[in-house]
């Protein structure tokens, strides 16, 4: 076997001067006294190297790398370009011996291959609004130029809102578009896994050389990285070697890179020096048109449903796109259970589905994300700030104001209130509540701030 695949790359290397030769591309003299000496040692998809006899031999080799690539691509009919690699005997030897190289069987492991990208999830059906369109236009431009601009794009926001679908949409435009680029899409929780089976089967190594000969890598849920100390520091070797190779790194969390206790502080100070892009729960016409998406790709005829009806779900589940998915799955279920005339869905019909179901005040119409918005909008702040943990004045003004109208405006227990707000306990949503309550009445310039926001909300 061995020696049919060296026999092999000598009449591959030999069919190569050849083709330089009768081309013209090299002179015969060079050929003879540099390229005749040398050898092809490895050939595979994406790389060639070539082995010289002494350092003059790999100047003049290495000179004519581009040249040595056309000639590859040319003879071997390939439909995709490959790196070329000029290095002397030890050289070779050495880095075979650290690295186990060119052993690749260990790359059909199906233990270390990427996690399904769902093909659904692309750009054409990423519904845009005011709420993610600096994460939508940042990831498309990652997925257009891997590696040139953004590195590592860093995506936080709360749950339901996208950032996976963005991930895969990456990953998708990426495979359509680049075919010999390598893609790999993981969640965190799924890494830690993947080490430390491989530290049980002493593949460690090969699975940090699989890793690093990838071009695109698309992380999920990075929060669950934090405490797992021996898998930050191979994520750190991985990472530095795909940022040091200009390849793409992306990057998904519900919080932004600081405000994840538990993250080595190389990896934060690695992640905050690319780009980082926040999702926000989507506004009424953005919840609105993803509904419409939804239906659509049920395979549904929007035109079944009440514009009242669609109207309430986007308004009463603008949270996130699962609320959304939710809320239409069960007003679908109960319209066909329980509605007489299996035409238009009607109105009634979606408000008795979803009756007690949707977070919000049936007077209002309100959501806590709109409250939220509402004030972020005021005080020219990011919804992620206001329900982060950011503790500076300003910001923690702003969120004891929309904890504050939250409990005003909807009614809604401190429990969901906290849940609302990042998690956090109802004994400091009640206290929040309290200190609003108290500065307002000495406070002209908050109470000011309140009437503004309240009459924003059509209250």
């Amino acid at each position: 076997m061995t020696h049919s695949r060296d026999q092999y790359f000598s009449d591959v290397w030999n069919q190569t001067l050849n083709y330089l030769i009768n081309n013209r591309k090299i002179e015969p003299e060079i050929i003879n006294a540099f390229y005749r000496t040398s050898s092809l040692a490895e050939l595979n998809d994406s790389k060639a190297i070539v082995i010289v006899p002494n350092i003059i031999a790999r100047q003049i080799v290495g000179q004519s790398a581009d040249v040595l690539k056309a000639a590859l691509i040319d003879l071997l009919s390939l439909d995709h370009s490959v790196s070329i690699e000029v290095m002397q005997e030890n050289e070779f030897e050495k880095k075979k011996q650290e690295n186990d190289l060119f052993d690749e069987s260990f790359l059909e492991d199906e233990e270390f291959e990427s996690m399904p990208i769902q093909p659904e999830r692309t750009f054409d059906n990423f519904v845009v609004g005011d709420c993610n369109r600096e994460s939508q236009a940042a990831s498309l431009a990652c997925a257009l130029n891997p590696g040139k601009y953004f590195n590592p794009l860093f995506i936080y926001g709360n749950s339901g809102l996208g950032k996976t679908h963005l991930l895969m949409a990456i990953g998708n435009y990426v495979k359509k578009a680049y075919p010999n680029k390598k893609v790999y899409y993981i969640e965190s929780l799924k890494f830690v896994d993947k080490v430390v089976r491989a530290i049980q089967k002493n593949k460690i190594d090969y699975f940090k050389q699989y890793m690093c000969s990838m071009d695109v890598l698309l992380v999920d849920d990075i929060q669950f990285l934090a405490g797992k100390e021996k898998s930050h520091e191979i994520f750190f070797t991985i990472y530095n070697e795909l940022v040091n190779n200009r390849k793409q790194i992306c990057i998904a969390s519900d919080r932004q890179p600081k405000e994840i206790k538990g993250l080595e502080d190389r990896l934060i100070s690695r992640f905050s020096s690319g780009l980082s892009v926040g999702i926000d729960s989507p506004e009424f016409e953005t919840s609105l048109a993803i509904l419409r998406m939804k239906i659509k790709n049920s395979g549904n005829d929007i035109e079944d449903v009440d514009e009242n009806g669609l109207a309430y779900i986007a308004s009463n589940f603008s949270g996130n796109v699962r609320d959304l998915e939710g809320a239409w799955n069960r007003v679908l279920f109960y319209a066909i259970m329980f509605q007489e005339d299996k035409n238009t869905i009607r109105f009634e019909t979606v408000v008795n589905a979803l009756k007690n179901q949707a977070v919000v005040s049936d007077k209002t119409g309100l959501s806590p994300g709109k409250v939220i918005k509402a004030v972020a909008d005021y005080y020219g702040l990011t919804k992620q700030q206001i329900t982060g943990k950011t503790r500076t004045k300003n910001i923690a003004g702003a969120r004891h104001i929309s904890i504050y109208l939250c409990r005003k405006l909807l009614d809604l227990p401190y429990i969901k209130i906290g849940e609302e707000f990042g998690g956090r306990d109802h004994s400091t949503i009640i206290s929040a509540c309290a200190k609003v309550e108290k500065q307002m009445h000495s406070d002209a310039a908050m109470a000011a701030a309140l009437e503004e926001i309240e009459k924003s909300l059509g209250m």
